[in-house]
């Protein structure tokens, strides 16, 4: 097992695609952070909360867990890469114990995961405390509560990576798998909560459960205002965290088992 663990490794760091995960994550986690503390949140369309008050702080840090996108997209493209160069039936004739192949990607991308995730809240929580400072503005949040927040963020981008890496195993297909993962967080969860009736939905699906997780209640609170509709009630902070976990297993199993009971094409 720890062979073909170092073997994944071994495969992923011959590729491009860990360099640019992580590069994204401190694009998106020190530049995104830094230009959203730079300009002000209170100079948004439409104006937000400032920094110097609590609500403002949660705002923008919630704002990063919209960039789930980006991990899960590298979850499905590393699953589906396999069947796309046709790499997979190779890698199990070497290794005919499926389960063990798979377990070893799941190990390998976990750890990729976790990598991004703690790369963009690093990243993140160094623009903001040094932006913060330069332009003399008080943070509407202890420090230690700024990095509890930022440190749940990065957690939800592991998730994410393995909701893609099950995606990806379960389409097969590349461009369908890209198309969903994308789709379905960037826009998707979104839409849905435009949608009356149908949000109460989403404090169930992964946005939901990722913005109970972080305690990020403004974008649904605007909605629901814009709408004049009743609030979407977010679940507990804990429960958003067992329900992530929830999803993450589920993936991890798709990721297992449909590939064992499957032909390679």
């Amino acid at each position: 097992m720890r062979h073909l663990v170092i073997a994944e490794l071994r495969r992923l760091l011959a590729t491009r695609m860990w360099g640019g995960l992580l590069l994204a994550a401190v694009v998106i986690g020190g530049g995104m952070m830094g230009v959203m503390a730079l300009v002000g949140p209170e100079n948004f369309d439409p104006p937000m909360p400032g920094l110097d008050t609590e609500t403002g702080i949660r705002s923008i840090l919630g704002i990063l867990g919209y960039t789930a996108f980006v991990p899960a997209a590298v979850g499905a493209l590393a699953v589906t890469s396999e069947y796309r160069h046709g790499t997979a039936a190779v890698t199990f004739l070497f290794a005919p114990r499926r389960w063990q192949v798979l377990a070893a990607k799941l190990a390998t991308y976990g750890a990729v995961g976790l990598a991004y995730g703690l790369l963009l809240a690093g990243t993140a929580a160094a623009a903001l405390f040094a932006v913060a400072a330069a332009r003399g503005v008080p943070l509407g949040l202890p420090a230690g509560t700024v990095l509890g927040l930022l440190a749940r963020i990065g957690l939800a981008m592991l998730v994410y990576l393995l909701i893609g890496v099950g995606v990806g195993a379960l389409l097969r297909n590349q461009v369908a798998a890209l198309c969903v993962v994308i789709g379905y967080v960037y826009l998707g969860e979104p839409l849905l909560m435009t949608i009356p009736g149908v949000n109460a939905l989403y404090p169930v699906l992964p946005g939901g459960a990722t913005a109970a997780l972080t305690d990020f209640t403004y974008l649904a609170d605007a909605v629901s205002q814009k709408l004049g509709s009743p609030g979407i009630q977010l679940l507990p902070p804990a429960a958003g965290a067992l329900l992530l976990t929830a999803y993450a297993i589920a993936a991890a199993a798709i990721a297992v088992i449909l590939p064992m009971r499957r032909d390679i094409p």
